[in-house]
């Protein structure tokens, strides 16, 4: 007959391909909620400039900003954490792109309160340049997030660039 080995091989192999299955239909679930269920962000915009110098040949702006977003319509059952980030974008000629990471947070699923309120917060990453086109450039900035899930692709989502708040930078070093 089937000696030991052979069975123990069929109960392993119908194990891990069952966990498979499952694993495949728990990331299938998840499936068009990202795209649907987004994070109400009711404030997200510059509170003050502190400084914009010309630091070691490169422009360098500091800022504090206001903060207010509920981040629980965007978790899901299979939704283990969202890594949140503002990004600051702006143009200058040499780059028609400039997306700058200035503030960053981690929201996990088995926080009571997934709002982030957060008012005169000081950037943790400054606003650099690798050059000196800071000065008066028009800012835009943006929440953006990332699904990470217990199972399944890694989704990122953002703000709609309509709501993204907008300011512009002085002309001068302050």
């Amino acid at each position: 007959m089937y000696t030991v080995w052979v069975r123990l091989n069929t109960v392993v192999s119908f194990g891990f391909s069952s966990l498979f299955g499952f694993a495949c239909l728990a990331a299938l679930s998840k499936v068009g909620h990202s795209l649907y269920r987004q994070p109400v962000i009711s404030t997200l915009e510059l509170n003050k400039l502190r400084s914009l110098k010309s630091h070691g040949g490169v422009d360098r702006a500091l800022l504090s900003l206001d903060l207010n977003a509920d981040m629980d319509p965007a978790f899901h059952w299979n939704i283990k954490q969202l890594f949140v980030y503002i990004v600051a974008s702006y143009e200058t000629e040499e780059n028609p792109v400039n997306q700058v990471v200035l503030w960053d947070s981690i929201v996990e699923n088995v926080d009571e309160n997934k709002l982030l309120q957060q008012n005169n917060v000081f950037v943790k990453y400054a606003l650099v340049d690798p050059g000196d086109a800071l000065r008066g450039k028009d800012i835009t900035l943006s929440l953006h997030w990332d699904h990470m899930p217990l199972t399944g692709f890694m989704f990122q989502g953002h703000q709609d660039l309509q709501t993204a708040s907008q300011f512009t930078l002085p002309n001068e070093y302050q």
